[in-house]
This record gives structure tokens, C-alpha cells and sequence, in this order.
């Protein structure tokens, strides 16, 4: 790590002078907060409690990181303002777990980066590390101005802690040639309360904590200067019956914590959201303070016309602009800063980005006009022979047979899953972590395991095993090329 700064004391265990306990009193977002001199003792004994007592909510917390692509990596460009670390690291990637949680085997001494979450280890040693992303939210009342924060949040266990010597973690800062303005910390949340501990050092993309005991840690800064992030816009279309189109766009720092705060509060609406899936980042940096304008061309309704940004990391409502558009046909959204002109992020939407099978029924054959005709799914099952005319039926009250889900249609399926099929059987499928790995145990292909959850799955629903009932399970889980399956497989004959 080259380091661009450093704290005048880096050890976390003889703590320095300006290192806080923040301790919360009242509930999340509630309450005032009262700053200690924290010592070793405290640190250790507070940590196995924060273990100990973290209750079931934050368990349900603890998701995935967002990611760009398919395979879960970051995909995001380098910044041309950030300095190109040269730094020699390994990069692995752990295994998932339920839960959200990530688990890393190290075998040997050295510098391991996560390549799914972006987190660096340094150990000294084979060790066992489990992680999994946090919310801010939760423990906004921990931090007090003048900090702010400046990356995501983790929960690090391992099973040799002393093996563990430092964590890196990202920030959504991009620093230029601003960086000695700043001051970067860590908030260590321990049991009730939380300790500001020093960095050793930081780097266009990292802070480095030397580790004291492990818990709830993510990066804070103070700055005197304004804070410029790394940007990123993320958009949602509702799924309902109306001609019209209504989507969310939310504006964010490129903060997986923030990120998922948002993707759990689209879920949790009273409404049923689809995510479209266009390029999210930034092409100009955002800073706090700035206003900025979402524009559609050609026009639609827009509300709020003009924002302020500001880093809602630690709010648990997240602000987002409500776009309408009356006329379902391609379009496109610019983001622009109103002091320059300058546009920040764009993106062309097309009627093939949003039509979804809930929607409408019939929107797919509503459209000639506006865009190519797209060839229908049933051809495209047709061409690859999986359209049978001998299929399992179970009775309906109208008596109309319901089409059971044959074999190669659940192998079409399990080819069609991604990286994240696990966590997709765990959520949407009921299966427990002990159904896959008996299956993992019995095969070794992938896509035979795949396949053997669906057909688990379909057994288990006996005469409910059908496309429809296994699209209501997925929900928003399955890509768009799945969608276009099931919903073939439900209008064969």
C-alpha cells in the first residue's frame, strides 16, 4: 500500500491520545452521545460482547456487496484524478455463505484482497476469515460531527485474531491532490458504543487499520476542505398495470453500505420494483453541497426537478427522484451539476430494459411501432428443442391442467442462474445450507447442482411446480433472459 498519509501514532493497542469511545444512549437515530478516553481492557471485553449480543436484525442485515457485473466484481473504471496503486497483492475470492457472509481461507503469510468486496488482509499466518457487509444506518447515532463517512462498513471475524494484523478497507473518496486536508479514522463499534481509532495509513482507495479486536469497523474522515465521491446512479421501474412508466433513481456514493441500504429499501416498499440494469457510474465526481438536475429527453415528469447531494450513508430513509413517463418508448436520463452544465451521468433507456412479465401480460404484444419486434421466447424455446408436448399436469378449479416443470426446462433454468444461485435457493426456493451441500456432495458439476435444487424444489411443490410459481419464487432475483424462459415454458401448450 503506498501510503499517501499516516496517523502520528498507527498501533491499535497502545491507543493515542485523540482515540474516543463513543458511547449511544437512547434508540438507533436517537439520543446523545458522550465521547470517553478508551483503554486496552474496554476494547477487548466490549468486542466479545458486540459478538455475543448482535442481535437477529443485524443478522438479517448482513447482504451481499452490490456489484457491476455478473461475476460480482467491481467493475468500476480508475479515476482519473486517483493516484494507480502498484502495490503486490494477492487477489482471492471467498466463498459465500447464507447469510451474506464471505469466508476466506489464507494458507500463507501476505497481502490478500478480496476481489468481490474490495477489503485487503494482511496476515501473518494460515487463518480463517469471515466477513459480511453492514448498514451505517443502524449505528448512525455513533458518529458525530465533525466526522463523516468514507466507505463501507464490515463485520470481521477470524478464527487466529492475532494472525490478522491489518485490514484495508475502500473508501468512495476520491482524494486528487486534496488528500492532505483530510484525517482518516475508523469507527470500531463495540457492544453499546463505539471507539474512533487512528488509521496507519491511506491510499487513493484504501484505509489501513492495524487491527485491535475485531467487530463492526468502516472508514470515517474529517476534512477541511469540500469532499468530492465517487458517484453512482441507480435505477428502478415499478411493476404495475398502468400504460405509464414510473421509475425511482437514486443518487449515491459509490458505497457498497449505501448501496445495499437502498436495494433493501426498494424490496421493503409496498410496491414491486424491477432494478434496470444500465452503466451506474459516475462520470463526474459529486460533492456534498452541489446541486444537481435530472433531465429526460424527450420531456416527462419529473419530482424533485433539482437536488442537494448530500452522503446519505447514515440516513435510513434514502432520498430518490421519482421520474414519469406517459409515453412507454425510448428515452434517455442526464444528470447534470447545475453550476457547470456539466453532465455527470446519462444513460438510453429502451422499452427491451423494462418490460417485465408482471407488468403487463400483454405489453410484449402491445409494441410494433416503437422498437424492433424482439423474437418471442416460445420460438426461441422452440429452436433449442425444449418445448415438450407431453407434460405432467396437475388440476386446476376450472379444470385446466397447470404445466409442471419438466427436466430439461429445470436444466434450462439451472444454466440460466448465476454465481449467487446459493443464496437465490436459500431466499426464494426454501432450501436450507444442508439440502446443497448434500447435493454438493453427491455432484460435482455445477450446473447438475443447479439443477438438482430446482428438481428438489419442484418435488417439494408437487403439483405447483410450475414456471409461474417458480417465477413468484424468484421475484426480482432472475435476470431478464430467465424471465423470457419461464414466461415461454407458461404459454406452451
Amino acid at each position: 500500500m503506498s501510503e499517501r498519509g499516516q496517523e502520528p501514532d498507527s498501533r491499535a493497542e497502545a491507543l493515542s491520545s485523540d482515540e474516543k469511545e463513543v458511547t449511544s444512549s437512547g434508540t438507533e437515530g436517537e439520543g446523545s452521545t458522550e465521547e470517553h478516553l478508551a483503554g486496552e481492557a474496554s476494547s477487548e471485553s466490549s468486542s466479545s460482547s458486540s459478538s455475543e449480543e448482535e442481535s437477529d436484525e443485524e443478522q438479517e442485515e448482513k447482504e451481499s456487496p452490490p456489484s457491476c457485473n455478473e461475476s460480482g466484481e467491481n467493475c468500476l473504471p480508475p479515476c482519473e484524478h486517483c493516484r494507480n496503486e502498484n502495490d503486490q497483492k494477492e487477489e482471492v475470492t471467498p466463498r459465500r455463505l447464507a447469510g451474506g457472509q464471505f469466508v476466506l481461507q489464507l494458507d500463507a503469510e501476505g497481502t490478500y484482497q478480496c476481489s468481490l468486496t474490495g477489503l485487503i488482509f494482511e496476515v501473518t499466518g494460515c487463518v480463517k476469515i469471515t466477513y459480511s457487509l453492514l448498514s451505517w444506518s443502524k449505528y448512525a447515532s455513533l458518529v458525530a460531527k465533525p466526522w463523516i463517512v468514507g466507505g463501507p462498513l464490515f463485520d470481521v471475524r477470524c478464527d487466529s485474531a492475532p494472525a490478522l494484523t491489518s485490514i484495508q478497507f475502500p473508501h468512495s473518496l476520491c482524494l486528487g491532490d486534496h488528500g492532505a486536508g483530510m484525517a482518516f479514522k475508523v469507527l470500531h463499534v463495540k457492544g453499546e458504543g463505539a471507539a474512533i481509532e487512528p488509521s496507519a495509513a491511506y491510499s487513493a482507495s484504501h484505509v489501513r487499520w492495524v487491527v485491535s479486536s475485531l467487530s463492526p469497523v468502516g472508514p470515517l474522515i474529517q476534512s477541511q476542505e469540500p469532499v468530492q465521491y465517487h458517484g453512482a446512479v441507480i435505477l428502478y421501474k415499478a411493476v404495475d398495470e398502468h400504460p405509464s412508466l414510473s421509475f425511482r433513481v437514486y443518487v449515491a456514493t459509490n458505497n457498497d453500505s449505501f448501496i445495499k441500504d437502498i436495494s433493501k429499501a426498494v424490496k421493503h416498499s409496498n410496491k414491486k420494483f424491477v432494478k434496470i440494469d444500465k452503466p451506474p457510474v459516475c462520470q463526474k465526481l459529486l460533492q456534498n453541497g452541489k446541486r444537481y438536475r435530472l433531465v429526460c429527453e424527450p420531456e416527462a415528469e419529473i419530482t424533485p426537478e433539482e437536488i442537494e447531494f448530500v452522503d446519505g450513508s447514515l440516513l435510513k430513509l434514502k432520498s430518490y427522484i421519482e421520474v414519469y413517463v406517459e409515453k412507454p418508448d425510448e428515452f434517455t436520463l442526464s444528470l447534470v451539476e447545475l453550476d457547470s452544465d456539466a453532465t455527470v451521468w446519462k444513460a438510453k433507456l429502451r422499452e427491451r430494459d423494462w418490460i417485465h412479465y408482471d407488468q403487463n401480460k400483454n405489453e410484449q404484444k402491445r409494441s410494433t411501432g416503437s422498437v424492433k419486434k424482439r423474437k418471442p421466447a416460445l420460438s426461441i424455446l422452440e429452436e433449442g428443442g425444449l418445448c415438450s408436448k407431453k407434460q405432467k399436469t396437475g388440476g386446476t378449479a376450472d379444470g385446466i391442467g397447470t404445466k409442471i416443470l419438466t427436466d430439461q426446462q429445470l436444466m434450462a433454468v439451472a444454466k440460466q442462474l448465476g454465481r449467487q444461485w446459493k443464496e437465490i435457493a436459500i431466499e426464494c426456493l426454501e432450501m436450507e445450507m444442508k439440502d446443497i451441500e448434500e447435493i454438493q456432495g453427491m455432484e460435482d458439476e455445477v450446473n447438475m447442482q443447479k439443477f438438482l435444487v430446482l428438481r428438489k424444489w419442484r418435488d417439494r411443490q408437487q403439483s405447483n411446480g410450475t414456471a409461474e410459481a417458480l417465477q413468484r419464487s424468484l421475484g426480482d432475483k432472475g435476470s431478464y433472459e430467465l424471465e423470457l424462459m419461464l414466461q415461454g415454458f407458461s404459454a406452451q401448450c
